[in-house]
């Protein structure tokens, strides 16, 4: 949503390159952690991915794209 927000007429392509980026990134993510839990451990795994949802609050601080109303 804020990528829309930020080209409203283009949003047919943005949802487009986000969905790609998103089902790509998602799959080469999950083969490199298989990978690497291959080469350490599953338990070392579970330890990175406890800090992903860092990235999503990290996320909720991106500045207000919407107008303010007076």
């Amino acid at each position: 949503v804020y990528a829309t927000d930020l080209m409203p007429d283009k949003v047919g392509l943005i949802a487009g390159i986000f969905f790609g980026l998103m089902f790509g990134l998602g799959g080469l993510g999950s083969a490199f952690f298989g990978w690497l839990a291959d080469k350490t451990s599953i338990e070392f795994i579970f330890q990175v991915s406890a800090f992903l949802p860092l990235l999503g609050i990290i996320a909720g601080f991106l500045p207000n794209t919407q107008k303010v109303k007076k």
